[in-house]
């Protein structure tokens, strides 16, 4: 009970976390914590839906544009730095409010990762590298499709360590949860499917609007290795092909609504695995705003 509190915001993508989170740091003396594994990176902005300084409406917003986009940044990595940013908000009695789509990274913060006792099989990954990223992540889906809700599915190290999990034990073990320093309030933000998916395809011809072409084009005219810019996600890894001219531009948007519905779903299953979460309708904010005050209270 003496446990500094902090709130988390989860849910798919397009969703609403990014406002829903400066609403309540707005509304009780709070600043944003950045759960993204792609926004931590200089120069992934519109792709990644990096938060604009005007959409903040002046509140503090931590571990986004943290490295150079050749570095890499690992969950382990997360951990220390919003450990660290936590803290310091706290200490000046300031509201911690995490927000962001990599759920992996939560997890590992808020004590709820799954337990995988198993160890390193150098033969099975060696096999597993000789395949693409596309047949390793469609292996995962068949094999585990809770835990390829809350992969990057271009992450290759992600993928392989899964499947060598699946191969040992059969999946990948539920969630476990172990003690974290804060106490965690963590609200879902759920939408009918349908308006999900208007959120999605309004989402994506905003971003298109805003450049996000142009911005993929520009960080390969920069000399960004093309693989480099698959592993950061759908978004990204389109709109290259569509550069290289494999892909026309309406076949690329069609292509890429499609696979963030896909992405969408599979957030959803690995979320509703954890019965941790309070799951609200943003609609409904007097509801949010009366749990967070009786949370803190």
């Amino acid at each position: 009970m003496d446990k500094p509190k902090v709130i988390a915001i989860v849910g798919p993508t397009a969703s609403g976390k990014t406002g829903l989170s400066i609403d309540i740091a707005r509304r009780f003396a709070g600043e944003v914590i950045s759960a993204d594994s792609r926004q931590v990176y200089r120069g992934l902005d519109i792709g990644s839906g990096k938060v604009t300084s005007a959409e903040m409406q002046g509140i503090p917003h931590h571990l986004i544009d943290i490295v150079a986009i050749d570095s890499v940044y690992t969950a382990q990595d997360f951990k220390r730095d919003a450990t660290a940013a936590a803290d310091e908000i706290i200490s000046r009695f300031h509201l911690p409010v995490f927000a962001g789509g990599t759920f992996f990274y939560l997890d590992q913060l808020r004590g709820t990762a799954g337990s995988a006792p198993v160890a390193p099989n150098d033969k099975l990954r060696t096999a597993l590298e000789l395949r693409s990223t596309e047949e390793l992540f469609d292996e995962l889906m068949l094999k585990d499709p809770e835990r390829a809700g809350a992969i990057d599915p271009h992450n290759r190290r992600r993928l392989i360590r899964a499947l060598e999990i699946i191969e040992t034990l059969g999946h990948v073990p539920n969630v476990t949860t172990t003690n974290s320093k804060y106490n965690w309030l963590t609200i879902g933000l759920e939408w009918p499917k349908e308006a999900l998916h208007t959120r999605i395809h309004e989402r994506l011809l905003t971003r298109l609007q805003q450049g996000m072409v142009e911005e993929v084009k520009g960080l390969l005219d920069s000399g960004v290795d093309k693989e480099r810019l698959d592993s950061f996600g759908l978004e990204y890894r389109y709109i290259t092909h569509h550069l290289e001219g494999t892909l026309q531009y309406d076949e690329m948007v069609e292509t890429l609504e499609t696979k963030i519905r896909q992405f969408a779903k599979r957030q959803l299953t690995w979320l509703k695995r954890d019965s941790t979460i309070e799951w609200f309708s943003l609609t409904d904010t007097d509801a949010i705003f009366n749990r967070v005050e009786q949370f803190l209270n």
